[in-house]
């Protein structure tokens, strides 16, 4: 899944030596959620194609209302942080995803296609208006120089909740017999439990107490002063690219194990797969963490770009089991690349920093036209070919690694 944005740490964040272990157990169910939550449209996606009948490029319009909310929302969400504060900022995010999850039940009521749409947009927009509360929050509960710490073990359970996502899935959605008639009820339960366990999130949050803080410097430059650095713009077409990557694979990994020629499985067990996927993040985001101790951050993005490219040139170009193992270790290679090219993009932007966080996270709108675009070529060509457009986004990135991230000051 894409992981959650990581905010730079800000100058200034508190140093008092107080303990917040407490808050920051509390804000990990948070990202733990969210991950679970992005996931499950993994699963979705073959299971509404049966129920409607659709082809590839209709099912990713999943994929497209969930990752355009990012686009959409991710700067206004800002401005409802800034205006209600990080802690209120998580209450109305928490109750828009609610809305959005109990939005299903309508969904399966009425069996309109379009609606589960709008539900995932809802869904998604409360999303990431608790992205845009929680990262920087994390960020700032502690000394600056340990918060780069906090946020890779508070995303270790956001990819814990990617894991268990198509698990769960697998269990409660595919597990059900999808027709045409009564398909689509099989959403109803796990959606409407979902919807409760955000809306008590919502009220633990309305009245747990944590620490006031106050993010400096953040009205500083504006977006057009930011897209001076060519670093940064170039980084932003990275997110872009990234997400759109990792989401496309994760999209069609059950409906590639279905193919004949590849694996020829089942929609249930497939799904265990994609758990796979996402699981070799989370061991990939441990192992990198401790490798980029002597690895420079834009030496490790090159490296794995360019083994995510080899492992799909496999998987476009062969079938059986070497085809489907190498499209799921991809999954191993996606570990790091969101937080150092966010991380890359962000570098010597001074107070310009939350404006370029800013534009980062606005890039994760990438999800959305991606997996859209190979949808296309899997209607158009064929599932396995549809790859190439992953292997493409991966060539962009070994770019960035390589050369693209290196910081330069504003272009005039």
């Amino acid at each position: 899944m894409a992981q959650a944005p990581i905010s730079t740490p800000i100058a200034g964040s508190p140093s008092d030596g107080k303990n917040y272990t407490v808050p920051l157990i509390i804000l990990t169910s948070l990202f733990f959620m969210w991950g679970f939550l992005t996931v499950l449209n993994d699963v979705l996606i073959p299971y509404l194609k049966n129920v409607f009948e659709l082809n590839y490029t209709q099912a990713l319009l999943i994929q497209f209302c969930f990752f355009a909310a990012y686009g959409v929302c991710s700067i206004p969400a800002g401005g409802i942080v800034k205006r209600l504060g990080y802690q209120r900022g998580i209450v109305v995010g928490l109750t828009i995803a609610a809305a959005g999850c109990f939005m299903f039940i309508l969904a399966a009521n009425l069996l309109l296609y379009p609606v589960f749409l709008g539900a995932l947009f809802v869904l998604a927009a409360g999303i990431t208006l608790l992205q845009v509360s929680a990262n920087p929050y994390v960020a700032l509960l502690g000394p600056s120089e340990t918060a780069p710490r906090r946020l890779t073990l508070t995303q270790a359970f956001n990819s814990a909740g990617a894991y268990l996502g198509p698990i769960v899935g697998a269990a409660l959605i595919l597990g059900a017999v999808a027709d045409s008639a009564s398909g689509a009820d099989a959403v109803k339960m796990p959606y409407a439990r979902l919807g409760i366990a955000l809306l008590v999130l919502a009220v633990i949050f309305i009245f747990v107490k944590l620490p006031k803080i106050d993010e400096p410097g953040a009205d500083k430059g504006s977006y057009a002063d930011a897209l001076k650095f060519k670093h940064l713009i170039l980084g932003v077409i990275a997110i872009f690219v990234y997400v759109g990557a990792e989401v496309s694979i994760g999209s069609l990994i059950i409906n590639f194990l279905g193919e004949s020629h590849i694996a020829g499985m089942g929609e249930e067990e497939a799904a265990k797969y994609v758990a796979n996927y996402w699981g070799l993040a989370l061991i990939g985001r441990f192992i990198g963490v401790g490798l980029m101790f002597y690895v420079a951050g834009n030496v490790m993005l090159t490296i794995n770009g360019i083994a995510a490219i080899i492992l799909l040139a496999v998987a476009v170009t062969t079938g059986g089991d070497s085809a489907w193992m190498a499209l799921i270790a991809v999954g191993f290679f996606n570990s790091l690349m969101f937080p150092t090219i966010f991380s890359l993009a962000i570098a010597k932007l001074g107070p310009l920093a939350s404006r370029g966080s800013g534009l980062l996270c606005t890039a994760i709108i990438g999800g959305a036209f991606i997996p859209l675009l190979q949808g296309v070529i899997a209607d158009s060509v064929n599932l396995q070919i549809s790859f190439v457009v992953p292997m493409i986004c991966y060539v962009y990135i070994a770019y960035y690694g390589f050369k693209g991230w290196q910081p330069k000051g504003p272009s005039t």
